[in-house]
């Protein structure tokens, strides 16, 4: 029997290369896909997979969708829209395994209702586990759910656990690339335009994580996102800069032993790791070849002048609902970048501001992680940013 596949942000990078892996394979039936607005990719998506409920985020591109779909006769899609549809998605009877693969906070409450329809989740949305994990791996042991990793890094140390326990973890070691500006200094940032941030040198990727690679700001979240994930302590989990790209993270046990994970950068084999559930199956990309690797380099990052890595370490010690800020800070002045309407060094002074406004006024150390207070949280950082930089 196929294994029947729901993707949450099909048209992003994520969700396309996702439907590529699919694409190799007979094992598996796509059944569910959303989009954000993107009517044209997702109905061509829902031509060649013929899924059998989509959702698109506004009513006008759900209309659209609906309109274009209707002239198929041999085709039976349920199309919806909104948060709403996004859920009916998540919790879709039919689905094995739910890709997340959506961008932002906006995946956090379907991937809620797809662990409690006890759906086998493959985690490509940061957010998640960055502003809830308190709440979501308890709630993925309740539901007796995996939670598998695509993030390439997460997915590294993924299976460099395997056959070996938990408990007997060091350390993890979370690789990063440096981004476009690994070696420059805060005086070089001050004149960094939008098309030099958006130049990685060795992933392609969508607008808004390129921008926080290039802060750092990914790293930073996925620190985050490792503590949760592999049930470590902040001081368990180190960042090292590897420019070249080919270890893609490492375990350090109690025996001083290293294991790693290497391969060409390629998000296509997280991806299909994660869809086969830990198993290795066969894929016809490029190999890495050990006699052209000339060296493996390794640095420490400048926390100083990419301090959003600082950020995402200070947030993760204070816990509770300052990820929730962070996140959501983050989110919303890397939008504002992207749209051109702060400079590049400004990202990081902003969130900071946000942070340190939020832990002066609100935090509270012993206060209870709820889904409700996370949303407030972030609708608090929305209203801040407005008021402080829109008016």
């Amino acid at each position: 029997m196929k294994k029947r596949i729901g993707i949450l942000g099909s048209t992003g990078s994520i969700g396309v290369q996702t439907l590529e892996v699919i694409d190799l394979h007979d094992e598996f039936e796509v059944v569910a896909l959303t989009a954000n607005t993107n009517v044209n990719k997702l109905y061509e998506q829902c031509l060649k997979y013929r899924p059998q409920i989509v959702a698109l985020m506004d009513r006008n591109s759900q209309q659209e969708l609906s309109e274009r779909l209707q002239k198929h006769k041999d085709l039976d899609v349920d199309v919806l829209w909104g948060m709403e549809g996004l859920i009916a998605v998540a919790k879709y009877k039919p689905i094995d395994i739910l890709v997340t693969a959506v961008v932002g906070m906006i995946g956090l409450v379907p991937t809620i209702e797809a662990i409690k329809a006890n759906k086998t989740i493959a985690l490509a949305n940061k957010e998640t586990l960055v502003t809830a994990g308190e709440l979501i791996m308890p709630l993925a042991k309740a539901h007796s759910v995996k939670i598998l990793p695509v993030d390439s890094e997460h997915s590294a140390i993924y299976q460099s656990l395997q056959g070996n326990a938990y408990k007997k973890i060091e350390k993890v070691i979370l690789t990063a690339s440096g981004g476009p500006f690994r070696g420059k200094d805060a005086a070089y940032l001050k004149n960094v335009s939008l098309e030099d941030a958006l130049k990685h040198p060795n992933w392609e990727m969508g607008a808004k994580i390129t921008i926080d690679s290039s802060t750092l700001m990914n790293k930073g979240l996925e620190v985050i996102e490792a503590k949760w994930l592999f049930d470590v302590e902040p001081d368990q989990i180190e960042v090292l800069v590897h420019p070249e790209s080919i270890i893609h993270s490492m375990v350090q046990y109690i025996d001083g032993s290293v294991i790693a994970q290497l391969g060409l950068p390629d998000m296509r084999l997280p991806i299909q790791y994660a869809l086969f559930e830990s198993q290795r199956e066969y894929m016809p990309y490029e190999r890495l070849d050990l006699t052209k690797l000339h060296k493996l380099t390794f640095e420490k990052p400048d926390i100083d002048t990419f301090k959003c890595l600082k950020l995402a370490f200070t947030a993760l010690e204070c816990g509770g609902l300052i990820p929730t800020i962070l996140n959501a800070a983050n989110e919303i002045i890397v939008a504002m970048f992207l749209d051109k309407k702060i400079q590049y060094f400004q990202i990081a002074d902003y969130i900071e501001d946000v942070m340190n406004t939020y832990i002066e006024e609100y935090y509270d150390s012993k206060l209870e992680l709820t889904l409700d207070r996370i949303l407030e949280a972030q609708a608090w950082a929305e209203q801040y940013i407005e008021r402080r930089w829109h008016q």
